[in-house]
């Protein structure tokens, strides 16, 4: 989507001509000195990347070249994930695996309104060696198996992304204890769920969630032993229910140490045992324990490694997302299996603007400088909106500049060149918001608008990843090739697995459709995972295996097939809701589009088919509603603008104007709107739809407001 620019022809004359000059003069070498055999990426985005094995337009579809046979593994006989992580810490002993940064000082901020904020000061990177980490992964996991943890019992973490995370895990791993994860931002009864259906005894969290999340449910998991807490001091005073114990990491680490248990021999784990039982966020009702066995995890990261170029010792990943989520986990072993050294943030430090972060001093992504990156739609949305917010305050000149070379280096991408004189000139500064070295930047988790990702292409210099795949999946399933700068797509399917194409008659999608193929997505191979845990029904729904013995996983997704064999995620089965009239409306689609509105941090669409129209409810942006209610001179504290119907009226114009621009239709566009006075955070939109909320329970908890919108009957 191009930027609306309103200058002067001659000025845009005389910007493409000196770029073009500057284009002539730099091509030139590069013209005589590339090799015959080397391609633009214009001209390897149009080849073709995936085929129909079977030439039916259902497939399955391949990469082609996984034709002849799935991938299943990075290196011959590294077939687990503990064998992955010696494989590389025997080769690469001394280079740096693990960072943090150093907590130099922390302070209460009193803010305007009366909250106060804590805000803290980070020093530099603090670094261990793949050596040095895999002796804290042996200590820690002797020192489990000393506090009675046994091979093939489960055990539970229950904690912030973090180095501690993923020492715990390898640990497991490593003896063999099948993991069990839960996302931190999960709800009292759920995490007891999730406890009491796997069994566990051994609890690893940290000293925050245990005093905030699990004490007070410490006594419904009656087989609870030993927690132990990844913070180095505990804290004093706090009573825990008779025959718990806490611990401390280092301690159990000292445990492992001691010779009678480092000498004591541990049981690897196969290929087939569970490594990890990773629930799932619950947005779409209890959550369900995904079985994923080592394998699985080899064949997904064995299919993401192949679509990143030159992986190796060079990069620097940063891990910010929760590692309870598939798409984090998996891309941390993606780098353990090449060398690359991870170094880890959060949402409320990752940029120099984050919530935590102390005014004038740098976030994460500003000391770390990543090559390589993972994100979801969510916070990419909040980058693309926050710069664009910054360009409608620059000067005239200023923003004259960006929008020409904005729109200039579009249509440089679209045929396939670069514009380095943009990137240096124009581009540089907000390319040193993700640290200025990013050279891969990986989306999933949702899908990603077509305007922020060619935003993040243009601006950061980088190319956009979208990826495609479910924890059923392991995470895997399609990544768009670096070189494919198409917008909407996911791309081919990975080395590591096949997609078919299932008719789903109700919704009007057959794979005989023109132009385009399309119908439910079913992805089949290795990496398609065991089961859900204790869940026969749900497994016999969801998962089959075909007479070749290979696994096969229905997700509910609606995609299609373009004749280059890329796939895209076109709706979604359980998102699509019929209208009064009969028309079909994909709430997701919606909230994908509206997200991009200046106005809006988050939204969660809602329909039912007794009504002719879609709602919303919608998490204003607190600086654009406060202009908002000055130009319109309105007053009030927030609470009051959020419930002012004349706010409610400008704000749902702003929004249709901005689904008009994005060409939804008239039946998709929200007629009213409800305003949430509920802050949008980080955690709030990482992994699950706005608000956290399943769509079935907005009918109870907001039965007052979905009346008032739809007219009390």
């Amino acid at each position: 989507m191009r930027l609306k620019q309103d200058v002067s022809p001659v000025v845009v004359f005389i910007f493409r001509l000196v770029v073009w000059l500057y284009s002539l003069i730099s091509y030139l070498p590069y013209l005589l000195l590339r090799s015959s055999e080397s391609q633009s990426f214009s001209e390897c985005s149009r080849r073709v990347k995936g085929r129909s094995l079977s030439a039916h337009p259902s497939g399955p579809y391949r990469d082609v070249g996984a034709l002849r046979g799935l991938a299943m593994c990075l290196q011959p006989g590294v077939d687990t994930l503990d064998r992955v992580f010696e494989s590389t810490a025997s080769r690469h002993p001394d280079l740096d695996c693990l960072g943090t940064r150093e907590l130099l000082s922390e302070e209460d901020e009193g803010q305007e309104d009366g909250r106060v904020f804590k805000k803290v000061i980070l020093g530099e990177y603090r670094w261990m060696s793949y050596d040095q980490v895999y002796k804290e992964v042996t200590a820690f996991g002797s020192g489990l198996a000393s506090l009675g943890q046994k091979p093939l019992k489960n055990i539970a973490i229950i904690c912030e992304t973090r180095e501690e995370w993923i020492i715990a895990a390898q640990a497991c791993f490593m003896y063999n204890f099948p993991l069990v994860t839960l996302y931190s931002t999960l709800g009292g009864p759920a995490i007891a769920h999730g406890l009491n259906e796997t069994e566990v005894s051994h609890i690893i969290t940290s000293k925050d969630l245990l005093e905030t999340k699990l004490k007070n449910i410490l006594l419904e998991v009656p087989r609870l032993r030993h927690v132990i807490v990844v913070d180095d001091k505990l804290n004093s005073g706090s009573e825990y229910p008779r025959g718990i114990s806490v611990h401390s990491m280092a301690a159990v680490k000292r445990l492992g140490a001691h010779p009678e248990n480092a000498s004591r021999q541990r049981q690897p784990p196969c290929a087939s045992d569970v490594a990890v039982i990773m629930y799932t966020s619950g947005s779409t009702g209890v959550p369900k324990g995904v079985m994923i066995s080592h394998s699985n995890v080899i064949a997904g990261i064995t299919g993401m490694a192949e679509r990143i170029p030159n992986l190796g010792e060079d990069d620097t990943y940063i891990g910010y997302l929760p590692l309870a989520h598939v798409l984090e986990l998996s891309a941390e072993m993606v780098c353990f299996a090449h060398g690359c050294r991870i170094g880890y943030s959060s949402p409320q430090t990752l940029s120099d603007q984050s919530t935590k972060i102390k005014k004038g001093s740098k976030g994460d992504i500003s000391v770390l400088r990543p090559t390589l990156m993972a994100a979801v739609p969510e916070i990419m949305d909040r980058i693309y909106k926050n710069v664009m917010l910054k360009v409608e305050e620059m000067s005239a000149f200023q923003r004259t500049l960006f929008l020409l070379a904005y729109n200039y280096k579009m249509e440089q991408l679209a045929m396939g060149y670069s514009t380095p004189l943009c990137d240096k000139l124009v581009f540089r500064k907000v390319r040193a918001l993700l640290g200025g070295r990013l050279r891969v930047l990986l989306s999933g988790g949702a899908p990603l608008s077509a305007a922020t990702q060619r935003f993040m292409n243009i601006c950061f210099c980088c190319p956009v990843g979208q990826g495609y795949g479910l924890t059923e999946t392991c995470g895997a399933g399609t990544i768009s090739q670096l070189w494919d700068y198409s917008t909407g797509r996911v791309g081919a399917p990975l080395v590591c697995c096949e997609i078919q194409l299932k008719d789903w008659i109700e919704g009007g999608y057959r794979s005989t459709d023109r132009p385009c193929p399309r119908g439910e997505i079913l992805v089949g191979g290795p990496n398609v995972t065991m089961g859900y845990y204790k869940n026969k029904d749900k497994n016999r729904e969801d998962f089959f295996m075909d007479k070749k013995g290979q696994r096969w996983f229905c997700t509910g997704d609606i995609g299609e097939f373009h004749g280059d064999g890329c796939l895209k995620i076109i709706d979604r089965k359980k998102d699509l809701v019929k209208l009064q009239a009969g028309e079909y409306v994909s709430l997701g689609k919606v909230e994908a589009v509206l997200k991009n509105c200046s106005l809006v941090d988050n939204i969660c669409a809602y329909a039912n088919s007794d009504e002719s129209y879609v709602i919303g409810f919608v998490v204003p942006n607190q600086k654009q509603l406060l202009a908002l209610a000055e130009r319109k001179r309105i007053r009030g504290l927030w609470e009051e603008l959020c419930n002012s119907p004349v706010i409610e009226e400008e704000v749902l114009k702003v929004i249709t104007e901005a689904a008009l621009t994005a060409q939804l239709e008239r039946f998709e566009i929200p007629r009213k709107i409800c305003l949430s006075i509920e802050p949008w955070t980080p955690e709030t939109g990482l992994v699950t739809d706005a608000f956290k909320l399943k769509r079935k329970e907005l009918k109870t908890r907001y039965q007052d407001d979905i009346e008032r919108m739809y007219g009390a009957k």
